[in-house]
C-alpha cells in the first residue's frame, strides 16, 4: 500500500511541475491572438493591411540551409535507429551467445556515445559562432559541413574547425570541413 501512496504522491508532484513549467513557458511567449481580440474590428483592419502591403512580384525562399541539416540528422538518426533495433533483436534473441549479447550492447553503447560526441561536436562549432553545423563520424573520417553566412571561406576557419576536431576526438585522423551558405 505504500508504494501506492508514493506513487500517487510522485504523479501528482510530477502534474504539478509540468502545469507550471506549462504556465512559465506560455507567459515569456504569449499566444498572439486572444479569444476576445480574434473578433474586434482593430485586428480585423490590422490582418487586412498586412495582406495589401505585401508584394505578388517578390519571392521568398522556400527552403533554407537548416532545413537541410536537419534532413540529413534525420536521416543518420533512421540509419542508426534501425541498426540499434537489429542489435536490441540480437540481445533478446535465445539464439545468440552471451559474448554475441555483449559485443551486440558494447555496439549499441559505443553508437550512443558516438551519437552524443557529435551532437556536443555541433554545439561546439555553433559555440564558434557559425549559424548551423553536422557532424558526422565514419571509422576515424569525421565529416563536418558548416553553415556560413560569409561569402569567402577561409582556409584559416577550416583549420580552426580541423583543429579543434581533432583535439576533441584523439581517433579522428581524417577530418573533412564543407563550408555551405545562402
Amino acid at each position: 500500500m505504500k508504494t501506492n501512496k508514493r506513487t500517487v504522491w510522485f504523479l501528482t508532484l510530477l502534474s504539478l511541475v509540468a502545469v507550471i513549467s506549462i504556465y512559465y513557458v506560455k507567459e515569456k511567449a504569449p499566444m498572439p491572438f486572444d479569444g476576445i481580440a480574434i473578433f474586434s474590428k482593430e485586428t480585423r483592419d490590422a490582418t487586412n493591411l498586412t495582406e495589401k502591403a505585401s508584394d505578388p512580384t517578390k519571392t521568398t525562399p522556400v527552403f533554407a540551409e537548416g532545413v537541410l541539416f536537419e534532413e540529413m540528422r534525420m536521416q543518420v538518426r533512421d540509419e542508426r535507429s534501425q541498426i540499434k533495433d537489429q542489435l536490441t533483436d540480437k540481445m533478446l534473441s535465445s539464439d545468440y551467445t552471451s559474448e554475441e549479447k555483449n559485443a551486440a550492447f558494447d555496439e549499441m553503447a559505443k553508437m550512443t556515445k558516438q551519437e552524443s560526441a557529435e551532437a556536443l561536436m555541433e554545439m561546439q562549432i555553433k559555440a564558434l559562432g557559425y549559424p548551423d553545423a553536422f557532424v558526422r563520424k565514419d571509422e576515424g573520417k569525421v565529416n563536418v559541413t558548416v553553415l556560413s553566412s560569409e561569402d569567402g571561406h577561409s582556409a584559416e576557419m577550416a583549420e580552426e574547425i580541423i583543429h579543434y576536431v581533432k583535439t576533441s576526438w584523439e581517433d579522428a585522423q581524417v577530418v573533412q570541413v564543407d563550408f555551405t551558405g545562402d
